[in-house]
């Protein structure tokens, strides 16, 4: 008998060969958010290893939404055509599909490389301003973000659909929404993070909402869409949970065991306190 792990599955308008999967993986190694040659060599190991589906390292919509100066993003012709390039390398040694994480660091955003210690980048190492839904710092240390007004999260839902049609120009399988490990909408969805007074912080999941909503009005149907989330946030703020049809709902904190199936068949355990 076949191990299950070793059939195809469908997701959305795709099938996989198997079901191993590569998460997403920053690199840290993009020049103002367009792949180098380290990339080539990086998407090509990925589609020699035989994994059902490669997904692309988180990339940002918009430039000061990167987490570092080394993130890739998607937000300028270069970027597109960059990457391009290492996805057509991909392509030439695997059919197995390849997927996209998109999104932005929010109050995360302007920090080290992680072997340079990660932390909020100094004056000396031109940090820029970076943009939240209210104006509360990541933590000690860190920049205090500029609040999103509405304008604001007006061109940002426009990013995101820019990106996805980016995305889709370049030929991607599979498109995912990066709503966890602290960044930008998981920000919108926590009350630790949005503090807001209007209807972005009296319906916390009003702009989450607005951009799923967005990238599933230009995103193929023949592909597949989803989304990363996390089910609790960091001191027990919320715990997002789930009804029969699939809603999410955001309630107050209660204990969970805390493994996360981003997919049927892929899981992490990375802490939440250490994320958001």
């Amino acid at each position: 008998m076949t191990a299950k792990l070793f059939t195809p599955i469908q997701l959305g308008g795709i099938t996989l060969p198997n079901r191993i999967v590569v998460s997403p993986m920053c690199q840290y190694s993009a020049d103002d958010g367009s792949m180098t040659d380290w990339h080539l060599v990086h998407l090509g190991s990925m589609a020699c290893s035989g994994a059902g589906l490669f997904v692309v390292e988180k990339t940002n919509v918009t430039r000061e939404g990167r987490i570092t100066h080394g993130c890739t993003g998607l937000y300028s012709d270069h970027n597109e055509a960059a990457m391009a390039r290492a996805v057509q390398v991909y392509r030439g040694i695997t059919t197995n599909p390849i997927g996209i994480q998109v999104g932005h660091a929010g109050r995360k955003g302007s920090a080290q490389v992680p072997w340079l210690g990660g932390k909020a980048l100094g004056p000396a190492e031109s940090p820029w301003e970076t943009v939240a839904p209210s104006a509360i710092a990541f933590g000690e240390g860190w920049h205090v973000p500029r609040e999103f007004s509405k304008d604001d999260l007006r061109k940002l839902l426009d990013a995101y659909v820019a990106a996805a049609l980016r995305a889709k120009r370049i030929g991607f399988d599979l498109l995912e929404l990066h709503s966890a490990h602290g960044y930008l909408l998981q920000q919108f969805l926590s009350p630790l993070a949005n503090q807001r007074t209007d209807e972005y912080g009296r319906d916390r999941m009003k702009f989450p909402l607005e951009v799923a909503r967005a990238m599933r009005e230009v995103w193929p149907k023949e592909r597949a869409l989803g989304i990363r989330i996390y089910r609790t946030d960091r001191d027990g703020a919320i715990t997002l949970s789930f009804d029969a049809k699939g809603n999410m709902h955001v309630e107050p904190y209660r204990a969970v065991y805390r493994r996360y199936w981003h997919t049927p068949f892929a899981g992490d355990r990375v802490p939440d306190s250490e994320l958001l």
